[in-house]
């Protein structure tokens, strides 16, 4: 994916994150393949360490790894802060991952029809 490329599947990748519900989580490999690029699962973790950037509130905290690890909490300004934003959402984390992830779990090629 070319940079200037990588602009614009940013912008796609926070407008389905933006979507995803109080009290749910997505994962990056999700995300990518609503957005038709399966194999760029780590291009939507760049758009999330830079989702701080934009202007308009990306729920960045809601985007997990497949195994519901918070691989992101790296990325915030204490490393508590994305499990506390999930447990403030009644999403319980234990040990870096979220507890019960299939329940919690919000596919958006299934919940985006």
């Amino acid at each position: 994916m070319a940079g200037k490329d990588h602009g614009r599947f940013f912008e796609n990748v926070y407008e389905v994150v933006k979507l995803i519900p109080h009290g749910r989580v997505s994962s990056y490999g999700a995300i990518a393949r609503y957005l038709g690029a399966a194999r760029s699962a780590r291009v939507v973790g760049w758009a999330m360490q830079n989702a701080h950037t934009m202007i308009d509130q990306v729920p960045a905290h809601r985007v997990l790894n497949r195994q519901g690890l918070l691989t992101g909490r790296h990325h915030y300004p204490t490393p508590t802060e994305m499990q506390e934003r999930l447990e403030a959402e009644g999403i319980p984390v234990k040990d870096g991952q979220v507890q019960q992830f299939d329940k919690y779990f919000w596919d958006p090629a299934l919940e985006l029809l």
